[in-house]
């Protein structure tokens, strides 16, 4: 997990793993929205959500974490998570 630097106080975002990504690229194909995101359903241990990925410049899709669910599952930035994500139409 890493700090977004723009709002280092609120949000940490954790790097959807290459292979994934470009599965996620595939399935979706022109049906990204807004700034290329993807809606998805996620979830960390028994805490789940639904958010938006976005394509970040390094070619994977970033997931945000907001303080709350960090604070939950006691993750701080530099942690590694498992997270579950699952894309929505």
């Amino acid at each position: 997990m890493w700090r977004w630097e723009a709002r280092v106080e609120e949000w940490g975002f954790v790097s959807v793993p290459e292979e994934a990504s470009a599965e996620i690229r595939e399935y979706i194909g022109d049906l990204a929205r807004g700034f290329g995101s993807v809606r998805v359903r996620c979830a960390i241990g028994d805490t789940e959500w639904r958010t938006s990925i976005f394509p970040g410049g390094d070619g994977v899709y970033w997931l945000p974490l907001k303080k709350a669910i960090r604070r939950a599952h006691d993750l701080p930035i530099g942690a590694r998570a498992r997270v579950r994500l699952e894309v929505l139409d």
